[in-house]
């Protein structure tokens, strides 16, 4: 959430910034009703000094003998307009909360300009693509082949865009989680979480999922729960409303969860495989910083996403997210994209595996995430960061593509092989 007073004070950066995202934003409401609240501010104080006042009075009349009815009265009337007014800023105080909370973050100015996905800018590619001397397949006919994954099943089970892993797809999976987690805990220095698979209304609003992208999320009927979208939501959350010292920062977490998405709006995309379903595992990591070293923090946590791919051989490049893909919540952020020979009718193709975010105070703001710095200053917001650490689904139908071999196995990645008990490639189970 961005601040009031910043947006009053630099009005004309903040509309720029409204502009390049595409995002059609009119302050007029929310400057009015700040005015608003200043106003009934200013009538409260006043009524409010006046109600001592006339209290002071009735207080003196009554020690001299006096009659004190008319100035009582006064105090009454007084009063019962206080109470209507206190009613009224209530309301405003909502309006402008509403407003801010639909506004989306400010762009950095590193961000480039453009309109979709295909203006992001690669920074960099990393890792060489294999030739094939046979056809490549896409992942979901390798695993249905295997034996290891059973979509039309899956689809009797829940409906369309949910996973079965069997055998040694399941174990895989498995696998993947465990070896991500090791690295992102014993390597890159992360403390590892279990969160609830389930929020509550004020979790996700705090990192940005609510109110905007309601439709996004799976509600439990009669609750004030929702199903997780990314374990980034409850653990943003765990210092929600708490003030932390300076000398604990930064907090770095990782967690695997599954998580739950309604994918509304992409009706017709991704239909086949494992790349948009509803419900799919993923390792994320997320920080709690200080301001000053948020975007160092960023550099780093691109870094250990890049590790579980350059540990898995496979290859990927990294772009820059342009400001008409960035995410509600993000100011700048990177998208690893992993090369699958399979997509694209057999050509090939870099699809989304990691997004790496950088949110300043915008989420700590609204999840009131505050610390203490060490010279006893007004405490101020953290900066919050994600990254996917990686998608798992999608890391194990890289891995069947690029590992693929013209008998119809796939070999295991060399790093993998001790997460399979030895195993060293997968051959087909029916």
């Amino acid at each position: 959430m961005l601040d009031l007073k910043y947006i009053k004070q630099n009005l004309e950066r903040v509309k720029s910034g409204m502009e390049r995202r595409r995002a059609n934003i009119d302050f007029t409401s929310l400057l009015n009703n700040d005015q608003k609240r200043k106003n009934l501010l200013i009538e409260i104080e006043a009524l409010r000094q006046k109600r001592n006042t006339v209290s002071d009075e009735i207080a003196k009349i009554k020690r001299s003998g006096g009659d004190a009815e008319k100035h009582i009265i006064e105090m009454r009337e007084v009063s019962e307009r206080v109470k209507l007014l206190d009613r009224d800023l209530s309301v405003v105080q909502q309006e402008i909360d509403s407003f801010l909370l639909t506004i989306p973050n400010l762009p950095h100015e590193d961000v480039p300009q453009g309109n979709d996905d295909t203006e992001n800018r690669i920074e960099k590619t990393v890792g060489n693509i294999r030739q094939f001397s046979f056809n490549a397949k896409a992942h979901w006919e390798i695993g249905e082949e295997l034996g290891i994954l059973d979509l039309p099943r899956a689809a009797k089970l829940a409906g369309a865009r949910f996973p079965l892993y069997l055998g040694n797809g399941a174990r895989l999976e498995r696998a993947l989680i465990n070896f991500m987690l090791d690295i992102h805990i014993t390597e890159h220095g992360y403390t590892e979480a279990l969160p609830p698979f389930i929020a509550n209304q004020a979790t996700m609003t705090g990192t940005g999922q609510l109110p905007k992208f309601e439709e996004d999320l799976f509600k439990l009927k009669g609750w004030d729960y929702y199903l997780i979208p990314t374990s980034e939501v409850p653990i943003t959350n765990i210092y929600a409303n708490e003030i932390v010292e300076e000398s604990m920062l930064p907090f770095k977490f990782t967690a695997y969860t599954p998580c739950f998405r309604s994918e509304a709006g992409s009706y017709g995309r991704d239909t086949k495989g494992l790349i948009r379903h509803h419900q799919f595992n993923k390792v994320e990591m997320v920080k709690l910083t200080s301001p000053e070293t948020s975007f160092d923090e960023l550099e780093s946590l691109l870094a250990n996403a890049e590790v579980i791919l350059q540990r898995l051989a496979l290859p990927y490049q990294v772009v820059t997210l342009c400001t008409g893909d960035l995410g509600f919540s993000a100011t700048k952020t990177y998208d690893i994209e992993v090369w699958m020979p399979g997509q694209d009718d057999g050509k090939g193709k870099y699809r989304e595996i990691s997004s790496c975010s950088n949110c300043l105070d915008f989420q700590a703001r609204r999840a009131n995430i505050r610390f203490r710095r060490k010279n006893g200053k007004k405490p101020g917001f953290v900066h919050t960061l994600n990254g996917s650490g990686l998608a798992v689904g999608r890391t194990l139908a890289a891995i069947l593509e690029n590992y693929q071999q013209a008998d119809g196995s796939v070999r295991i990645p060399d790093a993998l092989v001790p997460y399979m008990g030895g195993q060293k490639e997968i051959r087909n189970e029916i």
